[in-house]
């Protein structure tokens, strides 16, 4: 499959007033970017600040996650991603919000990735985001000026997994509430189940282990085949 898709990573590196490091969520890029490649798409980095983006979750028992990290050539793209301002939004078939808590802090203010993704959508793409990868859509605006997640089914890291990781006082806002008040239907799972909701060409996963089931409605989407409910 000849398609070009964008990843968007946090650029922001970390939380709370201690300034406990955080970032984007390593198998949140390594496992879409697996999935994706191997059907033959090809893949760019953006980060909302452009060049090296923070990691968090950098578990080498995953055996993707462990993969990626000993490919140097793979390392070195996530140490020199693109700015916004870089991009073509007309070069993409799809953008991916990849998670991770630092999103929560840059993504929904990150003015230039939401004109790329409404821009793609407009256009007839595809516009994913896994965890707190949807924080990424709440700024995005289509071209008939209502929201992209206005009347869809969205799924994101849920109210209730953000209390059991101890956050949900930390973080600037709750993603399923923001995402509500933006019209979308937020469509809940069980804790850190994987869960994940195609609506439209918008697809969204709400926790880490919804990663690599996110790309595969994206590859649904862009190849034409009929999704599968989730």
């Amino acid at each position: 499959m000849n398609k070009r898709i964008l990843f968007v990573l946090t650029s922001h590196a970390s939380i709370g007033p201690g300034g406990k490091p955080t970032g984007a969520y390593l198998s949140e890029i390594t496992h879409p970017f697996d999935e994706l490649t191997k059907s033959g798409a090809t893949i760019d980095f953006v980060s909302v600040q452009g060049g090296a983006a923070p990691l968090d979750g950098v578990d080498r028992k995953d055996p993707i996650n462990a993969k990626y990290l000993d490919d140097p050539t793979f390392m070195a793209r996530l140490q020199t991603t693109a700015a916004p301002s870089e991009i073509d939004s007309g070069n993409y078939d799809a953008v991916f919000f990849a998670g991770g808590h630092g999103t929560m802090w840059d993504f929904r203010d990150a003015t230039g990735l939401a004109r790329i993704a409404g821009a793609v959508y407009d256009r007839g793409g595809v516009v994913a985001a896994v965890c707190h990868g949807p924080a990424g859509l709440l700024g995005v605006t289509l071209a008939n000026g209502r929201p992209l997640v206005e009347g869809k089914r969205v799924a994101a890291f849920t109210n209730d997994e953000e209390r059991a990781v101890g956050l949900a006082e930390i973080v600037p806002f709750l993603l399923a509430d923001a995402l509500t008040a933006k019209g979308a239907t937020h469509v809940p799972a069980a804790n850190w189940q994987p869960h994940v909701v195609v609506s439209e060409r918008l697809v969204t996963g709400q926790n880490p282990a919804s990663a690599t089931g996110v790309a595969q409605g994206v590859l649904e989407l862009l190849s034409g085949t009929t999704h599968a409910a989730r």
